[in-house]
């Protein structure tokens, strides 16, 4: 039990970087403008990144098992590892990268070391997925900002009202982001143990109450919790402040766009219901709330002026989305190596 509980320390580990980088975006811009205080944010992006976890965090979880199912804990263990030691060193540089990459790298790291193939279809899937993620979340902020502004002008509201609208506006889409980036990026954290779950089902009465896998989401969902708690708020000055300065306004359709993005890649039920009318559906992948937040202020600076765009910010923040796929993939390949050579782990089967 204890070696089980060790090895499953390095996927709470991840859980608590992502927290720290990644689901600090949702309530990013909120409190880079001071609508919404950082403690208040903590609070709801905490508990609603639990509930997005536990209820909606199977579907991306299957994408990450096609690309490659770690047979092993030792395994599992080393790879959330690495991708937790890449993403926690971008965060201290204050860079707000992508732990969807980290954990891609990891897997692809793993699949080289055991010998495993890795599914290129699903591959450029997922790449996919990290260019088309900032430009959608850029081309919904840009067009809720243009509805946003003929609204505010036909409608005229008060100065007094607009501000209260906004803070209350911030909260509600806040814990809408939060929800949707648990339900998306859970299978970053948690979806290597998938197939070696250390947790049975929990009954009560006879009746399953909660999977070994909505378990295992649940603790990942509680240490993202933890990570943006305690470490959270140096990236949401990055994205919220120093890439394009914010308006109340602008911080909550970045928000919204944000939000609706990772939502859309998550959601079993629409993709469901889009298949139902006919109508294609998108990949349900782990993205980044990093690169979505990153796309919508993109989006906000482009309708106001390129001009005000800190482009050696943004290619700052680039360079780490190119960089944390590769330096993970490196750094899992290097540890599996020591697991199994000096430590005497089993680390594929």
């Amino acid at each position: 039990m204890f070696a089980t509980l060790f090895f499953l320390s390095s996927g709470l580990f991840l859980g608590w970087s992502l927290g720290a980088n990644d689901a600090a975006n949702v309530f990013g811009t909120a409190v880079g403008t001071k609508m919404v205080r950082f403690r208040t944010a903590a609070l709801i992006s905490s508990l609603f990144v639990i509930l997005g976890a536990v209820i909606a965090g199977h579907g991306t979880t299957e994408t990450l098992g096609q690309l490659g199912s770690i047979n092993a804990l030792a395994g599992a263990f080393t790879a959330a590892f690495s991708a937790a030691i890449s993403v926690l060193t971008m965060t201290r540089l204050r860079l707000p990268v992508s732990t969807s990459q980290a954990i891609i790298g990891a897997i692809v790291g793993w699949n080289i070391f055991a010998g495993k193939p890795t599914d290129l279809s699903v591959l450029s899937k997922i790449v996919g997925t990290w260019v088309l993620c900032p430009i959608l979340a850029g081309l919904i902020a840009m067009g809720v900002y243009f509805v946003t502004q003929r609204l505010i002008v036909k409608w005229r509201v008060h100065l007094f009202m607009m501000d209260a609208w906004t803070r209350l506006g911030l909260v509600v889409v806040g814990a809408f982001g939060a929800y949707s980036l648990g339900a998306n990026n859970i299978a970053n954290v948690m979806g290597v143990f998938v197939p070696v779950t250390p947790f049975p089902d929990l009954r009560v009465d006879g009746h399953i109450w909660l999977t070994g896998t909505e378990l295992l989401f649940l603790v990942g969902g509680i240490a993202i919790a933890a990570g943006v708690c305690t470490y959270s708020h140096r990236v949401m000055q990055t994205v919220g402040a120093e890439l394009f300065r914010l308006s109340p306004v602008t911080a909550l359709i970045v928000v919204l766009a944000s939000g609706l993005v990772l939502f859309i890649f998550a959601s079993q039920n629409l993709e469901q219901a889009l298949h139902s009318l006919g109508l294609p559906a998108l990949p349900l992948v782990p993205v980044s709330s990093s690169q979505a937040v990153v796309g919508a202020v993109l989006g906000i600076g482009i309708m106001k002026g390129v001009h005000n765009i800190r482009y050696i910010v943004l290619g700052k923040i680039c360079l780490g989305w190119v960089v944390t796929p590769l330096a993970a993939g490196l750094v899992c390949w290097v540890l599996l190596f020591f697991m199994q050579n000096v430590f005497m782990q089993i680390v594929a089967r």
